[in-house]
């Protein structure tokens, strides 16, 4: 249907993935249910295996669609880079309802509170430790994505594995480390709302940062398999993009709820 037309834009095979697609997340949402409740794990691993596959079948599809049968004109390109700023503007808008929550609780804190932030029996966080070095991370993964994206755009294949190859790394090393950080902390989701509001503020931004850096894993597997080239490349420029928008809400994150939060 769409490899003979007489126009730029791409009109979409028949795909069963979206189905695939939101029958693994609901099966993995209510695996999490399950999971929470009665500390069975067997639902929420078949969600994971169909929403795996699903995304491996998806994404080996559209490359196929985008590098091989060149279906991403001009055209087609330049909608889903609007989708993508769409996309990241509500993101944007996501995190600042946490931010609200914190700023809201941590400005007037209420007379359950003690009337101090953080509040009583609370032992924060130490910024100038793990959330320092977690910063410092970011930094660094941001700049070596720059470094990635610029060599791709002179045609400098080795140098732009070499960025994307230490911009994963970087992602998985904060990950660790957030993940260590949860397991020494002092205090739980459910020790008020400051509990609440750290770790879904934090949750969710190393669950971006999960996503970001499986973004830019397939990125770099598709590189190592020359599916870019220095002026057809959009797929690596997202999750560029996507991750710089990672590396500014921990900013915010780190200086708010770390830092003067604590």
């Amino acid at each position: 249907m769409s490899n003979h037309s007489n126009h730029p834009f791409h009109l979409v095979d028949y795909s069963p993935w979206p189905l695939t697609g939101a029958l693994g997340a609901m099966i993995t949402v209510s695996g999490l249910v399950k999971w929470f409740h009665q500390f069975n794990m067997n639902l929420l691993i078949l969600g994971l295996i169909v929403t795996i596959l699903t995304m491996y079948q998806w994404w080996r599809d559209i490359s196929r669609e985008g590098t091989f049968q060149g279906l991403h004109t001009l055209v087609v390109t330049l909608g889903l880079r609007w989708g993508m700023i769409l996309f990241i503007v509500s993101e944007i808008f996501f995190f600042i309802s946490f931010f609200w929550a914190f700023f809201h609780s941590s400005l007037s804190p209420a007379i359950e509170l003690g009337a101090i932030w953080p509040p009583m029996g609370i032992i924060a966080f130490n910024p100038f430790q793990i959330p320092l070095l977690n910063t410092a991370i970011l930094l660094a993964s941001g700049v070596t994505v720059t470094w990635a994206h610029h060599s791709l755009m002179e045609g400098n294949h080795s140098q732009a594995l070499q960025g994307l190859f230490f911009t994963v790394l970087l992602g998985f090393y904060f990950t660790l480390l957030q993940g260590y950080e949860y397991v020494e902390a002092p205090f739980t989701i459910s020790d008020s709302v400051y509990g609440s509001t750290f770790f879904m503020a934090t949750g969710f931004h190393g669950l971006h940062v999960i996503i970001g850096t499986t973004f830019l894993l397939i990125c770099l597997i598709r590189h190592v398999q020359c599916h870019f080239s220095n002026n057809h490349h959009f797929g690596f420029e997202a999750a560029a993009w996507y991750w710089h928008f990672v590396d500014v809400v921990w900013l915010f994150l780190y200086i708010s709820i770390y830092w003067w939060g604590s």
